[in-house]
């Protein structure tokens, strides 16, 4: 039943829906575990959690997160000391470009639900899991209801109602809002049923129903703080630097790329949390300092994205007061092609979809530069136990990657297809075509691993007659959400680029469904969409399109599968290693964090253990 897809050839597996409901129907009547049935599905394609998704439709209870949560009181903790080397910038869930942005906004805002680490759901704001038992999912995947915990109130007192999630829905839909979380409500339909309920409706069957208000792109803000300052203003609310939320924490301090302090919310809605008194998140330095502040010295409890080499990380390790801890989830560290031109300015927009690169609109100068990417020397040089080489832009787990991609490092064939595609070597052996220089500007943020990793690039780049030109940004800008900015990794003013594409949902749409052509960023959006190559391809956006709506699990993992194919095909992206999310903890510190989110979305179960 397996889909079969030969280069340039897609052939799509027959229909299972009819033997996946006599499955479903054997757990529903207890000849079939749980544990079975997904494990089946996994060989056919699926993440778990969307194997789970599938059972919910077919009317199997999904199952719950348990929490491993001790405390049996609020409060006492004392202070949590947070380091975040790429420091948040704003406090807005709907703008948060990098995922430095979404994790400080997460302090205080929250969702519906979240993933946790095995990819189930666990509550936080609604007051159950919507099935096909309790009402809450329509068995044709068109509508979910959800029915939203009593008693929450924002941190200013006011109550939590419908009326805030609809107006999010509204809020970020609005094409002027400029949300990066548009892609999430654009096609969806939220009312209001009562008080304490509220429905999404969905044009089609729509398989992964558990997106919207979920994860970190759900968190949710106060209607009565944003009402006003929706559409052309959104910019300008004063509570996107001061949040108003329904965290276990209260907002005390903001100093945008520095630090977030909060205090203990009281009113939590979560009985005997939060443990801790008070939270810092900390913001600037490097990513080598902040493992060194928490492994080592012990100054803080925790910092987040340690993208350090492995070598450094096990030295740290020796004698410190604290480890590396480590979660899976489909972390993809990518160079991305610009297919635009990004030094040709048209209607005051850089890298315009108006515009051709001269050399990467060929597909032979894409792949000559994908061939000049020794992914095997970035895995052993510099991630180590953290990451793996890999061709395929999604990632989760083994048995849902792709089969039929490839990767190969290889100067001489990649100088080879430059040479036939009309870049010939100039007397300075650069290669040169109509009198241009083949000259790139490869830019990222600044981390080590990164850098190593452009050094590694640059070098294989002048053996084939390519002149690179490395550049590196502070991460707090390179990342940053301003539109005014020159120097975001959305407006892509560069020929290359490099970052990662994090905290993805267990469901391959969010990071598959970036490379849709309505998610370019461009200077009518605000820069805010994903789709950073410019990507345009009427195949991939049917796929797509089609992966969107389609029920049977095993024909929607096929297309899944044929997108990321198609990505690898057209070479408009390098992908370079699949990471593991990878953190410093103390050793006393208990923390929950799941590789399909962002390291906060389960701060409310974080508390303290005598070692």
């Amino acid at each position: 039943m397996s889909p079969t897809l030969l280069r340039g050839q897609f052939v799509s597996a027959p229909p299972a829906w009819p033997q996946l409901q006599s499955m479903i129907g054997e757990v529903k009547d207890g000849d079939l575990d749980r544990r079975t049935f997904i494990r089946r599905m996994i060989g056919l394609g699926l993440t778990a959690p969307m194997a789970a998704q599938v059972l919910a439709l077919g009317g199997v209870a999904i199952a719950q997160s348990i929490s491993p949560y001790k405390p049996v009181k609020r409060g006492g903790g004392g202070p949590l000391k947070l380091l975040w080397w790429q420091g948040p910038t704003l406090l807005n869930p709907h703008f948060g470009v990098g995922t430095k942005d979404q994790d400080g906004s997460r302090l205080f805002y929250e969702p519906l639900a979240s993933w946790d680490p095995e990819g189930n759901l666990s509550l936080i704001l609604a007051a159950e899991i919507p099935s096909i038992q309790n009402g809450g999912l329509s068995p044709d995947g068109k509508s979910v209801t959800w029915k939203l915990k009593p008693g929450v109130k924002w941190h200013d007192g006011k109550p939590f109602t419908a009326d805030d999630v609809v107006f999010n829905w509204q809020y970020a839909k609005d094409p002027a809002t400029a949300a990066v979380t548009i892609a999430i409500f654009r096609d969806i339909t939220v009312e209001k049923v009562e008080d304490l309920t509220v429905r999404i409706l969905f044009d089609k069957p729509t398989p992964f129903w558990a997106n919207a208000f979920v994860g970190p792109y759900g968190a949710i803000i106060p209607k009565h703080l944003f009402a006003n300052y929706a559409g052309v203003q959104s910019r300008e609310a004063p509570n996107n630097l001061k949040p108003v939320g329904t965290g276990p924490y209260k907002f005390v301090e903001f100093k945008p790329g520095d630090l977030i302090r909060g205090e203990l919310n009281s009113d939590y809605h979560m009985p005997n949390r939060p443990y801790f008194d008070s939270i810092e998140m900390k913001g600037g330095g490097d990513a080598v300092s902040a493992a060194r502040a928490v492994i080592q010295t012990g100054e803080y409890d925790y910092a987040s994205n340690i993208q350090v080499e492995d070598e450094v990380l096990l030295r740290l390790e020796k004698g410190g007061t604290g480890k590396t801890i480590y979660a899976v989830g489909a972390d993809i560290e990518t160079i991305f092609l610009n297919l635009s031109d990004p030094n040709t300015e048209v209607d005051g927009e850089r890298s315009s979809l108006k515009t051709k690169h001269p050399l990467f609109s060929d597909p032979a100068g894409r792949k000559a530069l994908s061939m000049l990417v020794d992914r095997d020397a970035v895995q052993k040089v510099i991630y180590g136990r953290a990451g793996r080489a890999t061709a395929n832009f999604f990632n989760g787990l083994p048995q849902f990657v792709s089969k039929n991609t490839s990767w190969e490092f290889n100067t001489e064939k990649a100088a080879k297809l430059l040479g036939e595609a009309g870049w010939k070597p100039g007397v300075d052996s650069i290669r040169e075509k109509d009198g241009k220089k083949l000259k790139l500007i490869f830019q990222t943020s600044i981390n080590g691993p990164r850098q190593k990793t452009q050094a590694i690039v640059k070098q294989a780049c002048q053996k084939a007659g390519i002149d690179v030109e490395l550049k590196s940004v502070v991460a707090s800008v390179f990342f940053s959400s301003d539109a005014a900015n020159p120097d975001t990794m959305n407006k892509f003013y560069a020929d290359i680029e490099m970052s990662a594409f994090l905290g993805s949902p267990p469901d391959p749409d969010r990071f598959l469904s970036s490379f849709h052509s309505r998610n370019i960023p461009s200077k009518e959006n605000k820069w805010q969409g994903f789709n950073l190559p410019r990507y345009v391809s009427q195949e991939y956006d049917a796929t797509i399109d089609a992966a969107k709506v389609e029920i049977d699990p095993v024909k929607r993992a096929s297309l899944y599968i044929k997108a990321n194919d198609l990505l690898w095909q057209d070479a408009v992206l390098i992908p370079v290693i699949h990471r593991l999310k990878v953190a410093a903890s103390s050793n006393s510190l208990r923390v929950v964090v799941s590789g399909w989110g962002t390291d906060t979305d389960h701060l409310q179960d974080w508390y303290r253990e005598a070692t």
